[in-house]
């Protein structure tokens, strides 16, 4: 019966490609920011109910959507999860469109398979997650308890390789505001207190603090405001910090060194110093290997090569999706577009809205439905992905 279900997955979404490949094009012609993705999400809300779906719109955030198929009331509850939103300047640049149209493809062939088969136990349910790089909008959802019925959760990714298990970064974000006093810069310099001169000092702190720390750490900052004018003493400076750790436990040491440097920069100008977080926490990502390895090997019957391995430690970023990995099985591989250019870049965004990008979208949505069959299907299977789950649950922070 599973590889009876799993072809009818693989034709269910060949059949869907056209539609399909117009829901990436729709989101990638229109590239809305974090909690403005309005077209997205009408659009794919839209969609969802045109095909039996049962939608909550704007629940529990105003772009964020929840769709369901099934009864509801037995078997596995498997969650497929959509991202839209883009970047600022470069549109889709992280082929969110193309996330979207993987996780609405699997939806699709799941839903085929459940039609089929009657007596399959299985619950389907479409997260729509708004504000992925920028707010963290699947956390949000965690405090409302979204993701809380789920048994397992996927999504995938695009990116200039194919890497199952790829290394998303825990990242806390601040604000830092130095405070000074404002003076003369030609008449009286030496009436103010230069909150410029602050951050510059917490910049050159931090460039100190790198050469101790550990390789797979990243801390990256911009300054934001560093006065009006170049005859006035700055009196207010502000500067924006990420800051990235493979493991969930190295983000709290790296966070108590690096406000060090802020309070020691404020207190070698006479600036006061204030600390502002910008989001919620991410945490790394806790890959479910029961259910990668399923992946891979779906994805290998549909002639997926996995060669890019090796670029696993080069190819390092950070996802709200690790906080859903936190509390439910997950995964969130990479798949595979040609790009010459890596995620956030003008190259990438033209890759994301390609034709070439559409087969190796299809064959992650394929993948991914297929994982989540022999999950269905295979007695004892679940318990497995839950033990795995248990045995890799990350510290929290």
């Amino acid at each position: 019966m599973k590889e009876q279900l799993k072809q009818i997955i693989c034709e269910a979404i060949d059949s869907k490609k056209d539609e399909l490949n117009n829901i990436s094009q729709e989101i990638w012609k229109n590239p809305e920011l974090s909690f403005e993705e309005f077209k997205a999400h009408n659009f794919l809300t839209e969609f969802l109910e045109k095909e039996g779906f049962s939608v909550s719109r704007k629940t529990p955030l105003e772009t964020s959507f929840i769709a369901k198929y099934g009864d509801c009331t037995r078997g596995i509850k498997v969650g497929v999860i959509c991202e839209y939103d883009a970047l600022p300047g470069v549109g889709h640049a992280c082929g969110h469109n193309l996330i979207a149209e993987a996780g609405i493809g699997a939806a699709l062939g799941l839903k085929a398979a459940m039609d089929s088969n009657k007596d399959l136990k299985m619950n389907l349910i479409v997260y729509g997650t708004p504000a992925e790089e920028g707010g963290n909008g699947k956390c949000l959802m965690i405090e409302k308890g979204v993701f809380d019925e789920a048994d397992i959760c996927m999504m995938s990714h695009p990116a200039p390789y194919e890497i199952p298990n790829p290394l998303w970064l825990a990242i806390d974000s601040y604000r830092v505001i130095f405070k000074g006093k404002t003076a003369h810069a030609a008449a009286a310099p030496w009436e103010g207190i230069n909150a410029l001169d602050a951050a510059v000092a917490c910049y050159n702190n931090v460039s100190m603090l790198r050469q101790q720390m550990k390789p797979t750490n990243r801390i990256q900052c911009t300054i934001v405001d560093g006065g009006e004018r170049p005859n006035i003493i700055p009196e207010r400076a502000e500067m924006v910090w990420d800051l990235r750790t493979q493991k969930d436990e190295d983000l709290t040491i790296l966070l108590k060194q690096w406000m060090e440097c802020a309070k020691g920069a404020a207190k070698s100008t006479g600036c006061e110093v204030e600390f502002i977080k910008d989001c919620l926490t991410c945490l790394s990502l806790n890959t479910n290997q029961v259910m990668i390895d399923l992946y891979m090997e779906n994805a290998k019957s549909l002639g997926v090569p996995f060669e890019d391995d090796h670029m696993r430690e080069l190819l390092q970023a950070s996802t709200d999706m690790g906080n859903v990995s936190a509390m439910k099985p997950s995964i969130h591989p990479c798949f595979k577009i040609k790009s010459e250019e890596t995620n956030h870049n003008h190259g990438f965004t033209k890759a994301a809205g390609s034709e070439e990008s559409q087969l190796p979208t299809l064959n992650s949505a394929k993948s991914m439905a297929m994982t989540a069959i022999d999950i269905v299907c295979e007695e004892g299977l679940l318990e497995k992905v839950q033990k795995s789950f248990e045995d890799s649950k990350p510290s929290a922070l």
